[in-house]
């Protein structure tokens, strides 16, 4: 029967306590130093560091079952024991292969046992969880569901290929990463200095180059690093003063030849033939050499390699260079002849042949077309298209087909798709090699072809377009709508933040103007093992975005933080900046610093921008960015370029001119007198590096009455911006008139320029 281990809750008379203590005292050093709590875990900030979704949970005790995926030696073993020691849980571990149902079964009577009498939870640690079969899973997942126990399973594979499917979809995977060099430094310090259960006991000097091999060659692997010591210390004798001294020498004769981590049935498999594709298909011949290199030496099949580069022949360089696929099967027939180890000259070529070759993916269209043919089932060849040979006498078949080589060019345009389908394009040639000069050729033959049906159809009438809307007290709004393309832009302007961005699942955002949470729920999505938090700059905004939080889980709300401006503004005094002091002191942030900041028209409004800088730089991790979309005043649509200038008064039109130039240069007004220089030189004054890429956009807007209203009514912003800039109320009345005769019920284009801001520290 499989080892059953309990370590907290169960009494223990003197003998068996005496006992673990010996176990635990002849322990290998790797599990006499596993670390007992959050503080002592080294590495793995990704999923536990300050801020991170697992560490809160921990920390809450509202954990749920989990998956720990990641290579040997990377801490899963030891993160779920110290949960245990962190929750006060009872700890049951089993193995997978070696437990059965039968060992299931005792950890879930212990489970009950310990619930009942002392109501206390306990956690069931399944090591390689992965190799579960369906016994074991249906006495298991039961008691999973209701509670009884919270599952910690640890797996070397990937448990969404891997592990069984109703034991992933009730748990939470996080993937552990093989820790950092500067980790094992820690690791080995930390036993060269642990008196109880380390060597801190014994004079061991290790040279600083003996330390850099065993780092490197574990490979972060803490348990290897620490294994290797053991090795090192235990058979080094003591000299003449008891001093133990690990050279070079030794350190090599204590750790083997760093082993390729390559297991042809799991993800390192897989992960490596991807990199090497990825590679080749990237054009970065020295990264497809590496990577096949790596697969050779791990002893991967070659016929698989080469399978692999004829599929990517045909998909990823294509028609770029139609001969691509005659060198890889011509390379893999060589291979064939001449097998190994000569045949890695056949490999080596064909791989550098397809990472140098031009790239073109443009085969894919058939892929467009066999979804036409699903949802054209019953389309009808063409009548000229069909075969000519059995029924030409009695139905016609074939009549009017055009024999292209009858033609100049050997081309001829006639129709080759059903009637259903004219006009589809599939095939979308790139301006790669080969297709590059023929890209002409195709265009200019489907233009033909499109002409030539156009002037076939030219007798059928067109239907009418819709000219009205819905006559309600929403006709205004419902008008814009359906004229604008403003969600659009705001999805554009979205995925580019985050495309600058570039967050790491664990990474901890802030968003500096939440608004409707447009950028708020896009962070969630995108660091779901990190945590995001919310500024809303009115009470309005506030309230709804923790409504709607409210329909998230727990773990996975962000936390908003209402920064209220209406004080203020009541007082005429200029807005504060917004990321004061006051706002973020105590337990809003609790010291958290950010890897990301991102904000839409965020600083757009701040008088004093250097100062509103200045404070994002303190909320700001070291290698954290900060990316920003800000419309920019300066160039954004002026109302006089709406305008026919011949069809106003001259010296009236000079005058609006002028009123909306000294406008937008007005020092006294923030909203609008700034333009991108202003913001790179706030950003660059207080020590950040800052690229600002600058986005125009256009939008179809219908000018209706109520528009017009808004823009030059007497109480509108606008127009009191302009009556300060010397415009008299009789001039805006003219104005007024003007653009009711030229642009009422009419569609303008109006024009938005947005800068895109990336920041970083130096």
């Amino acid at each position: 029967m499989a080892l059953l281990s309990t370590e907290i809750g169960i009494a223990m008379d003197l003998f068996e306590q005496n006992q673990q203590r010996l176990t635990e005292a002849e322990a290998p050093l790797a599990a006499r130093m596993r670390p007992r709590s959050l503080d002592d875990f080294i590495g793995q900030t990704a999923i536990i560091g300050p801020g991170k979704l697992l560490r809160r949970a921990i920390q809450a005790d509202q954990l749920s079952s989990l998956i720990f995926y990641g290579p040997p030696g990377t801490g899963k073993t030891t993160l779920a024991r110290v949960i245990a020691n962190t929750t006060m849980a009872q700890f049951v571990a089993i193995n997978a292969v070696l437990g059965g149902v039968k060992d299931i079964r005792a950890a879930i009577d212990l489970a009950q046992t310990h619930r009942g009498q002392q109501g206390r939870r306990t956690i069931l640690f399944v090591d390689e969880v992965h190799r579960f079969n369906k016994a074991q899973q249906d006495a298991l997942l039961p008691w999973v569901e209701n509670g009884t126990v919270i599952l910690i399973g640890a797996t070397t594979e990937n448990p969404f290929f891997e592990v069984n499917k109703a034991l992933v979809s009730r748990s939470r995977v996080f993937q552990l990463k093989p820790l950092e060099a500067s980790d094992l430094r820690l690791i080995v310090q930390q036993a060269l200095s642990d008196e109880t259960r380390g060597y801190g006991d014994r004079n061991v000097q290790i040279d600083e180059d003996a330390i850099a091999h065993l780092v490197n060659v574990a490979n972060g692997d803490a348990r290897t690093v620490l294994n290797a010591l053991e090795l090192a210390v235990e058979t080094t004798p003591a000299d003449q003063n008891d001093d133990i001294h690990i050279t070079l020498a030794v350190a090599e004769d204590s750790i083997q030849q760093r082993a390729v981590l390559y297991d042809k049935e799991g993800d390192a498999h897989f992960d490596t033939i991807s990199a090497f594709i990825k590679s080749v298909r990237g054009s970065d011949p020295d990264a497809a050499l590496y990577w096949l290199a790596k697969m050779v030496y791990a002893g991967e099949d070659p016929r698989y390699i080469f399978r692999r580069l004829v599929i990517l022949a045909g998909e990823d360089v294509g028609m770029a260079d139609p001969n691509a696929v005659v060198v890889v099967t011509g390379c893999a027939a060589a291979f064939d002849r001449v097998g190994m180890p000569e045949g890695r000259y056949p490999l080596a070529q064909a791989t550098l042949y397809l990472a140098t070759a031009p790239k073109s993916n443009s085969v894919m269209a058939f892929f467009d077309a066999l979804a036409a043919v699903q949802q054209e089932k019953e389309a009808d060849v063409p009548n000229a298209m069909r075969d000519a040979t059995r029924d030409k006498k009695g139905f016609g078949h074939g009549a009017g087909y055009l024999y292209p080589h009858a033609y100049r060019d050997h081309w001829v345009a006639q129709q080759y798709l059903p009637t259903s389908l004219q006009g589809q394009l599939f095939y979308q040639p790139s301006d790669q090699g080969y297709e590059g000069n023929i890209q002409m050729q195709v265009a200019r033959k489907r233009e033909a072809q499109l002409a030539g049906l156009v002037e076939s159809n030219l007798e059928q009438s067109l239907p009418e377009a819709l000219t009205y809307g819905p006559d309600n007290s929403q006709q205004d709004r419902w008008l814009q709508r359906a004229t604008g393309v403003l969600g659009t832009q705001l999805g554009e302007v979205r995925d580019r933040i985050f495309t600058l961005l570039s967050p790491q699942r664990h990474h901890v955002l802030l968003d500096l103007n939440a608004s409707t949470g447009l950028l708020t729920w896009e962070a969630i999505r995108r660091v779901p093992e990190g945590g995001v938090y919310s500024c809303a700059r009115t009470h309005q905004a506030y309230s709804a975005l923790v409504q709607q939080s409210a329909m998230l889980s727990e773990l996975n709300r962000p936390v908003v933080v209402e920064v209220d401006e209406n004080n203020n503004a009541q007082k005429n005094t200029p807005r504060p900046a917004l990321f004061d002091s006051s706002v973020f002191d105590g337990v809003m942030f609790d010291g958290i610093m950010f890897d990301g900041i991102v904000g839409r028209n965020a600083l757009m409004a701040m008088a004093d921008k250097r100062d509103a800088t200045r404070q994002l730089k303190s909320l700001l991790h070291a290698n954290g960015k900060i990316v920003l979309a800000e419309s920019v005043p300066k160039r954004a649509q002026r109302l006089s370029e709406l305008l026919d200038p011949t069809q106003v008064d001259p010296g009236l039109y000079e005058q609006l001119c002028d009123a909306e130039s000294h406008l937008f240069n007005n020092p006294k007004d923030p909203m609008i007198n700034w333009d991108t220089t202003d913001l790179q030189h706030s950003f660059e004054t207080v020590g950040f590096v800052c690229q600002i890429e600058t986005t125009e956009f256009s939008t179809e807007v219908l000018v209706t009455s109520t528009l017009l209203e808004r823009w030059l009514g007497t109480g509108g912003k606008y127009c009191d911006r302009l009556t300060h800039q010397g415009l008299n109320a009789a001039d805006i009345t003219c104005i007024q008139a003007h653009f009711m005769q030229q642009l009422q019920n009419q569609t303008v284009s109006w024009k938005r320029s947005i800068a895109f801001v990336q920041t970083v520290l130096p």
